[in-house]
């Protein structure tokens, strides 16, 4: 029963998809917002800016549950 509820609880949580805007609620980065670019099983890895001194992407990985699709 208890599997149940923790299988019933992980499809409530709303996944973004591959190019949505989220903003991160928790965590180092509490408040930026980033497009997501890639999703894992409990994660998705979001670029939340450039470093203007290498021009490469600032990168980060957020769990699902510390995250809401930004508007």
């Amino acid at each position: 029963m208890a599997a149940e509820q923790a299988e019933t609880k992980a499809e409530s949580i709303k996944k973004a998809d591959i190019g949505d805007m989220i903003e991160i609620k928790k965590g180092e980065e509490k408040g930026k917002k980033g497009k997501v670019v890639a999703i894992r099983e409990n994660s998705v890895i979001v670029e939340i800016g450039r470093n203007p001194k290498k021009n490469e992407p600032i990168k980060t990985v957020v769990n699902h549950k510390n995250y809401k699709l930004a508007k």
